[in-house]
Formats: structure tokens, sequence, C-alpha cells
């Protein structure tokens, strides 16, 4: 048994929230050890947020060079050849990997562990060096666990067999799939549809349920789907899949049942975008006092707290929003409560969403539905994004504005925008809702002409000023 390696602070997991409490805990007085399987900087800068939406910044040029005659432009030929698309992929996550390990060994130095960790006590791990060194005991004072999540394969008939593709392996491609079908019509499964719909793949998504991004309102997912169609992506509704024959890469067959009856696709490929699931299990965290949920994620309290004293847990394998943005909340949590006195809560919290389609989706706050269903008298204004005059000056027209406010304070409940630039017109409405601004603020205030967040003056116009008016969930709307 090698003699115990004790640490102030031992970090198992190098995602968004490990790294970054490590880099920032490691440069105090604190000994703090960082154990990572082999994903340096995590599944974001690896295969998530980096890698993807360096594809999507590809397939908007594909895009827009197909369009380029709208502009006035005469190019040559067009084509995509998938090795330098894959090339310049690469070099991108390559450049965050390498700033990534560097930031780490500078901060850690030969604390930053490759290897493979297992619990055999509470606190304490087991540590397979990836170097092929003898295996090593570690034991930390206080642990924080950030463990992260793969795609998960559903439970059905022939797929494993069919090899499908993953939101990890579809990022490899070097060959452009001829008809790619995907199964989810979720976050991962548009972006990725879109992606390869521009890059010159036929695409087929099906959805087990009646509308893409079903977390929507109907509105909003109605009209994610029209642009869609309108690109030329199949969309098959109320599809759940009963068998899967072949093999993705060569020849697939999905056999689908539908309210109207069973129906077989065929395709090239297969990807798989039905969720994520937590890293959690083969990992001795029942020896080490941490107890899952039935689905797998650590059990924890809003202070990110384990049922293990001295012992938190963060990022994806917690059970929360399943995005970067929110990993480095958790990690500004845990720094906050246990090594500055504070008292921040995930409860406490307002979580932005996009879904880097283009036009981008971007959400935050409630939805009308949830609004709605939580009993709120609220008033709710929309507007299409053609009225912006910035939408009209990028030729991306497509999409609209939706806000939701309450009837009597004002106050803004929610906001959604299916347009361009959605993302960062989102943030400018989560910038008056943490400051708890009513909505004539954005109504009135001076925005920027012309830019896409210039619309938001003339979406909160909408509004009346606050009374007792407003939609009920008794009301027609």
């Amino acid at each position: 048994m090698p003699e115990i390696e004790n640490y102030d602070v031992l970090i198992v997991g190098g995602g968004k929230a490990g790294k970054t409490l490590a880099a920032d805990v490691g440069r105090t007085n604190n000994c703090v050890a960082l154990v990572e399987r082999g994903l340096i900087g995590g599944t974001c800068v690896n295969v998530g947020c980096i890698p993807s939406k360096t594809l999507v910044q590809v397939a908007m040029v594909a895009e827009l060079t197909a369009r380029a005659g709208e502009f006035g432009i005469s190019i040559g030929s067009r084509s995509v050849s998938m090795a330098g698309v894959l090339a310049h992929k690469r070099a991108v996550v390559g450049g965050y990997v390498e700033f990534n390990r560097r930031n780490l060994t500078n901060a850690l130095g030969d604390r930053f562990i490759l290897g493979e960790a297992r619990f055999v006590a509470p606190r304490t791990i087991k540590v397979v060096p990836a170097n092929g060194g003898p295996e090593r005991l570690l034991q930390g004072n206080k642990v924080f666990i950030n463990l992260g999540a793969r795609p998960a394969i559903p439970a059905i008939r022939g797929i494993e067999t069919a090899n499908p593709l993953t939101s990890d392996s579809a990022l490899e491609l070097d060959a452009l799939p001829e008809h790619l079908l995907i199964l989810g019509g979720g976050y991962i499964g548009v972006e990725l549809g879109q992606i390869f719909r521009r890059l010159g793949s036929r695409v087929t998504i099906f959805q087990r349920v009646a509308h893409l991004l079903p977390q929507e309102d109907e509105d909003v997912s109605e009209a994610v789907e029209s642009i869609f169609k309108e690109d030329g992506i199949s969309i098959e509704l109320n599809a759940v899949v009963s068998l899967v024959e072949g093999r993705s890469g060569a020849k697939v067959r999905l056999h689908i049942n539908r309210p109207d009856g069973e129906r077989i696709f065929e395709g090239t490929h297969l990807l798989v975008a039905t969720g994520r699931t937590p890293m959690t299990r083969g990992i001795g965290l029942e020896m080490a006092g941490v107890y899952l949920d039935p689905n797998g994620f650590i059990k924890v309290n809003d202070r990110l707290e384990t049922t293990e004293a001295g012992t938190w847990a963060m990022g994806d394998c917690t059970g929360s929003p399943q995005h970067t943005h929110v990993a480095l909340d958790d990690y500004r949590i845990v720094k906050v409560n246990i090594f500055e006195g504070g008292d921040r809560r995930t409860s406490d919290r307002l979580i932005p969403h996009t879904v880097f389609i283009d036009p981008e989706l971007g959400r935050i706050g409630l939805s009308e539905k949830e609004a709605l269903g939580s009993g709120l008298h609220v008033k709710v204004a929309t507007m299409p994004a053609s009225a912006i005059p910035r939408a009209r000056t990028l030729t991306e027209t497509r999409g609209f504005l939706k806000a939701i406010v309450d009837a009597q304070s004002g106050q803004i409940l929610g906001f959604a925008m299916l347009g361009a630039h959605a993302g960062e017109v989102t943030s400018v409405v989560q910038m008056a809702m943490l400051g708890k601004l009513p909505f004539t603020a954005l109504r009135d205030g001076i925005l920027s002409h012309p830019t896409m967040a210039e619309g938001l003056n003339y979406l909160f116009n909408s509004f009346r000023p606050p009374s007792s008016e407003g939609r009920s969930p008794h009301q027609q709307h």
C-alpha cells in the first residue's frame, strides 16, 4: 500500500469548475492537488462548447458562401473539405488544451496529476497515473468532485451494434455523412443537425415528443422547426425508434413508431443526441460516503455539499443544467462559501440558455408556460425579428422576440429571442433582471443604433405601464 499523501484541497476532475478552483486556490497558501483522467480543460474544451461552436462558425461561413450572390459577390465553386474542417477544429481545441495545461502546471506543478482516480474511503482516492508510474494514495481535508458527464445511449434494440456517432465522435468526422439520422431534438441535436446540413449532408431529426426543444414555449419550438424545414432539414416528430439495423458509417435503418403507424428510414450515419449521463459509476463513491440519486447524479444541497462531510460536488455530475457557465458558477459558490466565509446558493441564481443554431435562440428566466403554470399574473409581448433594423442589414430577419412581465410590478419574469445575436441580447435582459429593473428601463433606455439589442426598445414598448391587467392561468392567450 503506497504512503498517503495529504492535501488541504483535493479536486477530482478538471472540468470548468475543478480546473478554475484548482488554479485559483492553488495560488494561495493551500496545498492543492488536481487529478484529471485525461481531458485537460474538461468536456467544454475538448468535446463540448469549443469544438462544437467552432463548427457552428464553419457552417455559417459555408452558408454565407452559398448565399454570396445575394450580396452582389461572385465566387468560384463551393466545396467543403472535412479534412480541412477537422484540422481547423483541432487547432482551435489544441490551443485551448495547451492554455489549460500551462495554467494548471504553473499553479500546481507536479500536483496536477493525470491519471485514473477511485475513491477507497471518505476523502481518499487511489490514483493510477497515466504515465504508468506507481499507484498513489491521496487524501484531502476538503474534497471537490467534478466528474462531468458523457453522451447517453438509449436502450433501443440494435443500437449498440450500430456503433452510432455521439456528440463527441461526430466532432471528429473527417468525411461528410451523405445522410445523417439524428435521434434527439434537444440543444445538441439541433445544433449538430444544422451544422451538417450546412456543410452538405442530408439531415433527418427524430424527436420522441411533439416538438423540437420541448422545454421552450410552443411558439418558440414551432419557429425553430419552420426555420429548419426552410433550410432543408427533415423533422420527424412524435417518432419513437423501436429498432436500429445496420451500422453507422455504411448503411443504417431506423424503425419508427408514430401515431399514424410504423415507418422505416434509411441513412448512412446515425447520431445519438438524447442527453448526457453523469460519469459517477465505478469510481467508488459508495466508499466515499457520497450518495447518488436514481439517475446517477451526485446528491448535493444548494451549497453543493454532498452527503459526506468535507466533500463537495460541482458541474454536470450534480444534475444542474449542463452548461459551462453553470459549472463556473459552481466554482464561485464553493470558493465564496468555503474560502471566503460567504453563503451563496444554487437556488439564488438566474441561468441563461443559448442554443447556437442560426439564428440563435436565447432565453432567460421563466417561459410563458412556466409563468402561467406557477399561477402568476403576467403580460406577454412578442415582435418579429424583422422589425429590428440591424436584422435587415444582417440579412437575417427570421425569428421573434418574446417578453414575460409581471402585470402588477412591471418586473421582467422572462425573455426569449430567436434571432441574430440572440445570446448577446439575452445578456442585456439578464442584467436588467439581476438589477430588478422594471421593463420600462429597457423600454426607455438609449440603446445603440443599429444593434440587435435596440429591438428591446420596441419589444418593451408593447407593454402599457404596470396595472392590474394581464394574463392569468385562466385567461385565453
